[in-house]
C-alpha cells in the first residue's frame, strides 16, 4: 500500500482498511491519534501484513519502514550458498556478503566469539522481512541477531552439563542438520554422534567430507574419504573446526538433547529414514536390509541410475 506525501491520517487509515491491514478503521483511527501518529506519519510504499498488531502498524508508519522483501533461508545451507541466495534475491554482491560474514570486527560486534572465523552456523535459517537495498553487513547483523534471539537462556546450563562450548554445539547441530531428511530422526542421529564422541570414536560423517571439498558432492565415494582437511571426520577424531552449515532450532535442540539410546551407527533407507544400531554386527545387517530395499526399488528407476551404496 502507498501513503502519498502530505496524506492525512484519515486518508492513511482508509488505505489501511482498504488493504485489509486493519478491520476496525474508527477504533484504529482513535488509537493512532492517541499514539500521536497524526503528527509523525511518513509517506512511502509499505508492505504490511493483515495480522500485524496495531502497535507495529503505527511504528512502521512513524519510522517510514517502507517497502520490504522476504528472504527465506532454509536449514542446512552453507555460508557460500547463503551468499548465492543473497545475490540472487537481494542483489547483494556475493563477495561483499562473504567478506562481511568473515569480518572479525563485525562478528565480535554481534556477539560471536573472537576465535570464530566466519558466521558459518550462525546465519539463522528462517524467513526474514528485510528493507529494500539492504547491505551485506546489515544482512549478516540481522541473521546473526536472529540466531542470538533463538538461543534460549536455559541452553547455557545444558552446554555446561555436556561440557560443550556453544561453538562446538553449533558445529554438531550443523552435522545433524546435514544428515537428517526425516525430522523425527534428529535426536537419534545426535545420540549416535554424542555416543561416538564419548567413546573417542571418529564421527565419520559424510557431510563433513563434502564440506571439505568446498562443494556439495552428489555422493561421497570411498576415494573421497581420504581428502586432507580438518573437516574430514573420517580421518580426524572429534568435531571439525566449525559448523558446516546453518542449523535450525530443531537441529540445535537435537544436539543439546540427544535421545537416551545406546546407538553408535545408522544407515539411511531409500525413503530418507534411518535404521539405528548399537553394535557393528547389527549395523552390517541393517546395511544388507537397505541394499535389499534398494534392489526392490531399482526396477522403478531408469536404466543406469543406481542408488548409492550405504555406509556408516
Amino acid at each position: 500500500m502507498t501513503i502519498p506525501a502530505g496524506a492525512s491520517l484519515d486518508a492513511a487509515v482508509d488505505s489501511l482498511a482498504a488493504n485489509h491491514v486493519i478491520e476496525h478503521a474508527a477504533a484504529f483511527r482513535l488509537y493512532a491519534r492517541l499514539r500521536g501518529l497524526a503528527g509523525s506519519l511518513k509517506s512511502g510504499v509499505y508492505l504490511l501484513q493483515q495480522d500485524e498488531s496495531w502497535s507495529d502498524v503505527v511504528a512502521a508508519l512513524e519510522r517510514g519502514r517502507g517497502v520490504e522483501q522476504r528472504f527465506t533461508v532454509r536449514e542446512g545451507l552453507r555460508l557460500a550458498e547463503v551468499a548465492d541466495l543473497a545475490r540472487a534475491q537481494l542483489k547483494i554482491p556475493r563477495d561483499s556478503f562473504l567478506a562481511a560474514a568473515e569480518d572479525s570486527v563485525l562478528l565480535v560486534s554481534v556477539g560471536l566469539p573472537a576465535e570464530v572465523p566466519s558466521a558459518e552456523g550462525y546465519l539463522f535459517p528462517t524467513t526474514y522481512l528485510l528493507p529494500l537495498r539492504i547491505g551485506a553487513r546489515e544482512l549478516v547483523r540481522v541473521m546473526t541477531h536472529q540466531f542470538t534471539q533463538q538461543w534460549s537462556p536455559e541452553w547455557q546450563a545444558r552446554l555446561d552439563s555436556l561440557h560443550f562450548s556453544r561453538h562446538e554445539l553449533v558445529t554438531l547441530a550443523s552435522i545433524v542438520e546435514a544428515e537428517v531428511r526425516y525430522d523425527p530422526d534428529r535426536p537419534f542421529v545426535s545420540a549416535v554422534y554424542h555416543n561416538r564422541l564419548k567413546r573417542g570414536m571418529r564421527l565419520e560423517a559424510d557431510p563433513t567430507v563434502s564440506y571439505a571439498y568446498g562443494r556439495r558432492l552428489k555422493r561421497v565415494w570411498e576415494k573421497n574419504l581420504a581428502v586432507r582437511s580438518p573437516y574430514n571426520t573420517y580421518l580426524h577424531t572429534g568435531l571439525p573446526p566449525g559448523p558446516i552449515g546453518q542449523p535450525g532450532r530443531a537441529g540445535l535442540v537435537a544436539a543439546l538433547y540427544p535421545a537416551d539410546v545406546p546407538f553408535l551407527y545408522f544407515v539411511a533407507q531409500p525413503d530418507g529414514k534411518h535404521i539405528f544400531s548399537s553394535t557393528y554386527a547389527e549395523h552390517l545387517a541393517a546395511i544388507q536390509r537397505v541394499k535389499q530395499l534398494q534392489r526392490a526399488a531399482r526396477a522403478s528407476l531408469r536404466p543406469g541410475r543406481e542408488p548409492p551404496t550405504p555406509r556408516r
